[in-house]
């Protein structure tokens, strides 16, 4: 479905939902709703009776085992839930209050398929909420982890990659990309609404977390171990982020922000033109490459003087640096929710959300002093984030179709100035760069789940589409420099390099466009398996990736052999808004030259075939084993003038996890796994990038082979009351062919590609406690106070290949951290108007670019990350202010050469400060 054709149906169906849902309840009624769930598997049950004793309302659970009952008076009543082959249950004191929602989730029990529904169990309202929380806590088949909605709300985190570091073993490299266990973001994978996630990267395998505002987030699991309905892709975690659905109840929902960074808000802010289409999020159009640009193949035949000039004028040259005053970070949101409840239980309902964010942020002064470089930089990037969701769900009867569709649209525009002197040239520089980075995301999601019959066999399916871009255009570097001895001497003016082309001194087009189908269908079946209750779930499914990547490295290069030298160095010693002036094109004084490498496009196409079956069997009431086979068949092709790239591996990818209940309070889980890691397509494209702020080339390997994972854990796990937790997990993971970044550093500018190590392996613990505080004395203060804290220690090392004489012959994988630390208090008062958060978060030291000949591993120095929040409830509790503060301690992030093994000192190889957040939000809702 084309974009803008889909956009419009959304719009339609929007405007319908609006319009037909109106219906608001009496003044003085309230809704019972909640979810139904088996007590021993935690499998959402379908069609259960549910009523109101001694009235005539009623319903079912839908396909999902949710239901819910509107217009209730105010009152207390005692609920009934019925359901062959299981025990009847009835709920006492169920408070219903006027214009209010009462959340009632329920376990019902089976016991191994015996007919109880004769049997009548009574519980009390308390009671049963702790044990439904109970029983979603212990009954997941996987070690897993995740954060809710409700601990999203209560943090100060804005994206999704800020509320990942919350995660027991999980950090984040470059304030958006995941790392779970001590594994680079290549080593996991993506999952929005039960489909893969694309890279949002043009030059690596990873996720853009940071792209997700966090209010649109339901809940995120992150699996760290495998089962075979799980994708094979990942060794450290597949986080699954599922976005909400049908809401509970009508509402309209608005909110808005400010913050105040103390590196950068009220500072001097060195910017180029900024237009309204930027604060939206767009490119006005005016830095992209001209329609009628000239192809590579007409300048490889030649281009006319007069071609060359309007070649070279087409471009923009808008560099003119305005020093304004960096603003205040601003957020604004605004949610609609409707839901139509129908008389036959029927419900459809619609949830749309808009976000936008803008943020001008400075850092100043960023060291970079290594080996011969001695520089100072200063960045200004200007960010703009605009997202939008459009969520459709209607259950009627056993079934559920729901359509979920995200965009979000990423701008950066970043102006830096570096000055220094680079000691190998014997000059003292002065480098300017002008870059924009446009990223958007579209995906859409047609779900649907049906139950069968009444012994709750079902099938699901899902088909998605997603379109990743990632733009960059008019990428402008330029360098200026003098001699170093005559640094002081003001006489002596920096010189632009501009008198032959290179990569460090041209402009970079580059434009990738990737466009992915997936389809899966899956089908569930309680069976009878030796005796014992199982389910049987069999599924198949393809997924369909192609990419379209190009790029161009041009420049305007002044032809100094034709000129008088005197007027060259005039002409380089103006400034980058006027050195390429348009009257200076016009007296031909430069001709268009481009830079032309193997890679620098490129057609990328993946296609995987899954299959799967999986059988989870309850044995007795404490063991339960959950075991399975997947297959997939994948094949990979990359072309450029030529195939470059055509392989195709089949994987049988077993798995088997172990839980056994002690008790009611106690698992014991076990797990074996074998998973694949493949090649992202850029880590096997022959493109060759210059990155300017890490001084290197980065290459891919068209040699480059897939990672095969065997995987194993071991958790223990106690739930000692409602919401608490206690758990220790150790695992372990053998790598055959790890992929790494290769470091080549003998020659003045380092290259970066990827190769195959011949031995990885990588083992750790984690411990995880979250508990009241009541424990220590019954007060009402500690009984409203939660501590959370969850370790990890991860040790992991890497046998580099033979393929040149690496300095360190074992290291630590790339982006590993030896330990992460999270740990908070969350304190609520005045009947819950009141909340405090406080949050800490530290790694250890991890290397950020693997050593190679000549330098040793760069590692990024451990921080200690402060947050905190203080939200209060005011207008009768529709409406919160929040006050946020973020990064309190304002430790540098320090990424330094390790040279101490080797009795030298360490190097810088960057240094800054990020500055603290603090922020005032607002949000109401009606």
């Amino acid at each position: 479905m084309k974009p803008q054709l889909q956009l419009k149906g959304i719009a339609a169906a929007m405007t319908l939902v609006v319009a037909a849902s109106t219906t608001v309840y009496a003044q003085s009624s309230g809704k019972l709703m909640g979810t139904i769930t088996n007590s021993k598997t935690g499998e959402t049950i379908t069609g259960v009776t549910v009523r109101i004793l001694g009235t005539s309302r009623g319903g079912s659970s839908d396909v999902s085992g949710k239901y819910s009952i509107p217009a209730l008076p105010a009152g207390k009543y005692t609920v009934e839930y019925i359901y062959i082959g299981y025990s009847t249950k009835q709920v006492t004191e169920v408070e219903i209050k006027a214009n209010d929602l009462t959340n009632l989730d329920i376990v019902l029990d089976n016991s191994e398929g015996q007919v109880l529904d004769q049997v009548v169990v009574t519980g009390s309202f308390k009671k049963e909420s702790i044990g439904a929380l109970y029983s979603q806590q212990k009954n997941s088949a996987l070690i897993s982890d995740g954060i809710s909605s409700e601990q999203i709300r209560r943090s100060p985190d804005k994206n999704t990659s800020e509320a990942l570091r919350r995660v027991s073993g999980t950090t984040i490299q470059d304030n958006k990309f995941v790392i779970v266990r001590g594994l680079s973001d290549r080593y996991n994978v993506a999952m929005m609404d039960g489909s893969v996630l694309p890279s949002t990267e043009a030059n690596r395998r990873a996720f853009s977390f940071d792209i997700i505002p966090s209010n649109l987030i339901d809940k995120i699991t992150i699996s760290k171990t495998a089962t075979p309905d799980l994708p094979a892709d990942f060794a450290g975690g597949a986080v699954q982020i599922t976005t909400k659905d049908i809401p509970d109840q009508n509402f309209i929902s608005f909110g808005l922000g400010y913050g105040y960074n103390t590196a950068s808000t009220f500072k001097d802010f060195l910017q180029t033109k900024k237009n309204f289409q930027n604060y939206l999020g767009f490119d006005d159009g005016s830095s992209q490459l001209a329609k009628n640009y000239p192809s590579r193949e007409q300048y490889a035949a030649g281009l006319s003087q007069k071609w060359q000039r309007l070649t070279m004028k087409s471009w923009s040259n808008d560099f003119a640096i305005d020093n304004k005053k960096a603003l205040p970070t601003q957020t604004y949101q605004f949610s609609l929710g409707r839901v139509k409840q129908y008389d036959n239980n029927n419900k459809f309902g619609a949830l749309f959300s808009v976000n936008y964010r803008n943020s001008q942020n400075i850092l100043s002064n960023i060291e970079r002093n290594w080996y011969q470089y001695d520089y100072k930089d200063n960045q200004y990037r200007f960010s703009t984030n605009l997202g939008a969701m459009a969520n459709f769900g209607y259950s009627f009867g056993k079934n559920k179709i729901s359509w979920k569709n995200l965009y979000n649209k990423n701008y950066d525009n970043l102006h830096t100035e570096r000055t220094g002197t680079q000691f190998g040239s014997t000059s003292v520089n002065r480098f300017y760069a002008f870059d924009i980075l446009q990223k958007s995301l579209l995906k859409s999601t047609l779900e649907g789940d049906h139950v069968l019959s009444e012994k709750n066999d079902r099938i699901k399916w899902t088909a998605s589409y997603s379109n990743i871009k990632n733009n960059q255009p008019n990428q402008m570097k330029i360098n200026y420099a003098k001699p170093l001895d005559k640094e002081n001497d003001p006489t002596v003016p920096y010189l632009a390099n501009i008198t032959s082309p290179s990569k460090e001194n041209t402009r970079l087009f580059s434009d990738l466009n990737e466009n992915v189908y997936t389809g899966e269908a899956s089908y569930t079946r309680p069976i009878n398996f030796l005796s014992t209750p199982s389910t049987l779930k069999v599924g198949a499914g393809t997924n369909y990736r192609h990419r379209d990547f190009d790029a161009r490295f041009v420049g305007a290069v002044l032809d100094v052999v034709r000129m008088d030298p005197a007027l060259a160095d005039q002409i380089r010693a103006l400034s980058p808004d006027k050195i390429f002036a348009s009257d200076l094109i016009d007296k031909n004084y430069y001709k268009y030259e481009e830079v032309q490498m193997p890679g620098d496009y490129y057609t990328a196409k993946t296609f995987t075939g899954f299959g799967y079956a999986m059988l989870d069997q309850k044995i007795a009431d404490k063991f339960r084993v959950v075991y399975g086979l997947r297959a997939e068949n994948y094949n990979v092709q990359i072309d450029t003038d030529k195939k470059e790239v055509d392989d195709t591996k089949l994987d049988f990818l077993p798995s088997i996890n172990m839980t056994y209940s002690l008790n009611n309070k106690v698992n014991l889980r076990a797990s074996y796994y074998r998973t694949v890691a493949r090649p992202e397509l850029r880590e096997l494209a022959p493109f060759d990038y210059y990155d300017y702020e890490q001084f290197s080339n980065m290459k891919g390997n068209v040699n480059l082979k897939r990672s095969a994972i065997n995987n194993a854990d071991l958790r223990f796990e106690i739930y000692p009351s409602s919401g608490e937790i206690f758990s220790v997990s150790t695992f372990y993971k053998h790598f055959s062919n790890a992929i790494e970044p290769k470091r080549e550093d003998r020659n003045s500018t380092v290259e970066v590609s990827y190769i195959n190590t011949t031995k990885a392996v990588l083992y750790g613990a984690e411990l995880e406690f979250r508990k009241k505080l009541n424990f220590i004395n019954e007060t009402p203060f500690l009984n409203n106070t939660i501590a959370y804290l969850n370790l990890s220690y991860v040790h992991s090392s890497v046998t580099n290949p033979t393929d040149q004489d690496y300095k360190e012959k074992t290291r630590p994988m790339v982006g590993q951290s030896p330990y992460t630390i999270n740990a908070g208090v969350q304190h609520s008062a005045f009947d819950n108007k009141l909340n405090v958060n406080i949050l800490y978060n530290r790694i250890g030291k991890r290397i950020q670019q693997a050593g190679g000949i000549t330098f040793a591993s760069a590692y990024e120095a451990p921080r200690n990350v402060l947050d905190a929040q203080v939200g209060y409830k005011v207008m009768k509790n529709k409406g919160e202010v929040k006050v946020n503060l973020g990064d309190i301690l304002n430790n540098p992030v320090n990424v330094y050469f390790d040279n101490k093994p080797y009795n030298q000192p360490n190097e810088t190889l960057y240094r800054y400060k990020i500055g603290g957040n603090y922020s005032v939000s607002f949000n109401y809702t009606f």
